[in-house]
């Protein structure tokens, strides 16, 4: 007979805690994202795509299954592979990914072991894969490539890691192409931590362009990207591709000479030898000796209150709006640390402690498919009201909600918390996710 530990409290006598509940879970929302994993097909994709190159094929957990639980994992925020053993029995988990136990710590473990630069492409491959399914059920006319790269801390002898003398710190320097407009990760890869900002970007985000390009040949992209990615082979690569960009230039003694004449030509037409402040959007053509031409670059003056002198920045660009527009929509592109600080906090990005690097670029893959994967439910599935909400606050209202399991002889039951806050919005999401086509 199963021995119950029962406590009574000192603030109430009357009330007592014990751990007899019964089959439950916490994390019952997971239901909704099984439902329109089945509808994008992501661990169907994975499961076509993933291959490893391991002798063992007879394993009680697939290479691929593993990778599927490891992405739920994420999404509750579950991120080490520790966690894999505390939840091995979770009710939640074993009922979506058809188990009665899910994998242990070491079996992740072996995985890890077997990731190599192969895997890590297969990953990438599943992602673009998703992303043209996605846009197949939300279609979109316009993309903006945000191009960035970040900082990986690490605290090993992680192979790879370099100082980075921009962040101050040893760590990772990878980098990373979202869509501005939507915050979905078209693709990241993993860099030594001493690499220059712009190195191998045309590499990098070339293909998917042609990818874009192919699935949707009327589609509008732009390349957004600060000044670590002014390097010409990009500007030839986007003129090219008949793509549009919009680049902020590192200031130099000849960009700064042709501001200043620009300068005098404002203070010759008016007076501003006050201490008022003063913001003025122009344009110049330039050509700088390594460029194969000449290219239309935006000059931004700006003089704040109570200053003598003004500030320039530069833009390089073949945008057709307004020198002062064009400005604007390259400022738009400070979204882009929100994406990469959500990747971090909300799906440990950063969290990549073996010693061996493809082994952390794959986990790295891993971690943005469950990024994606949230991303996608988010801007698809939620109400409105929800759906600019980050992974943390989803988890809190609509993941984390207790649920009691009643299995049947035919059905099994999930009993959700009578009490959650959040019902209208987990019914509204599901028939969201259920009213979404089939995809082929």
């Amino acid at each position: 007979m199963k021995s119950v530990t029962e406590k009574s409290l000192n603030f109430n006598k009357m009330i007592k805690v014990n751990f007899d509940g019964g089959n439950l879970t916490s994390d019952a929302g997971l239901l909704l994202y099984k439902e329109f994993d089945e509808k994008i097909g992501l661990s169907q994709s994975i499961q076509e795509t993933f291959q490893v190159n391991d002798s063992v094929h007879h394993r009680k957990h697939s290479n691929d299954e593993v990778i599927i639980q490891k992405i739920y994992q994420h999404i509750t925020g579950y991120h080490t592979d520790d966690h894999a053993d505390e939840l091995k029995h979770e009710p939640m988990f074993t009922t979506i990914l058809e188990k009665d136990q899910l994998a242990s710590q070491p079996t992740l473990s072996r995985l890890n072991q077997k990731f190599d630069k192969e895997t890590m492409k297969l990953l990438q491959q599943v992602n673009q894969t998703l992303n043209e399914r996605i846009q197949a059920i939300k279609p979109s006319d316009h993309f903006v490539f945000d191009l960035d790269s970040a900082n990986f801390t690490t605290c090993g002898n992680q192979y790879g890691t370099n100082y980075n003398a921009h962040y101050q710190t040893n760590g990772y320097h990878p980098l990373v192409l979202f869509d501005g407009l939507t915050g979905d990760c078209m693709k990241a890869v993993l860099r030594a931590g001493n690499v220059y900002t712009s190195r191998n970007v045309v590499g990098f985000v070339g293909p998917v362009i042609k990818d874009y390009k192919k699935m949707s040949p009327r589609v509008t992209i732009v390349v957004r990207g600060d000044s670590g990615f002014a390097v010409p082979a990009l500007y030839e690569l986007c003129e090219e591709q008949d793509i549009k960009y919009a680049i902020r230039l590192k200031s130099n003694k000849r960009l700064t000479s042709m501001a200043q004449d620009i300068e005098n030509e404002i203070r010759h037409r008016m007076d501003i030898n006050n201490g008022a402040p003063y913001v003025f959007y122009k344009e110049m053509t330039y050509k700088a000796a390594n460029w194969n031409k000449s290219r239309r670059v935006i000059v931004k003056l700006e003089r704040p209150e109570g200053e003598l002198f003004f500030r320039y920045s530069f833009i390089v660009t073949n945008l057709s709006y307004r020198p002062k527009n064009i400005v604007k929509f390259y400022q738009n592109r400070g979204t882009m640390e929100n994406f990469i600080k959500e990747g971090k906090n909300g799906f440990a990005f950063d969290e990549l402690s073996s010693p061996d690097f493809y082994t952390n670029a794959t986990k790295l893959q891993v971690a943005v498919l469950a990024y994606n994967f949230e991303n996608w439910f988010r801007r698809i599935c939620l109400p409105k009201k929800m759906n600019k909400s980050t992974m943390a606050t989803v988890r809190i209202q609509l993941i984390k909600i207790a649920g009691k399991v009643v299995q049947k002889a035919r059905y099994t039951t999930f009993k959700l918390c009578s009490s959650c806050l959040y019902q209208k919005q987990f019914w509204s999401t599901l028939a969201k996710i259920q009213r979404l086509p089939v995809l082929e």
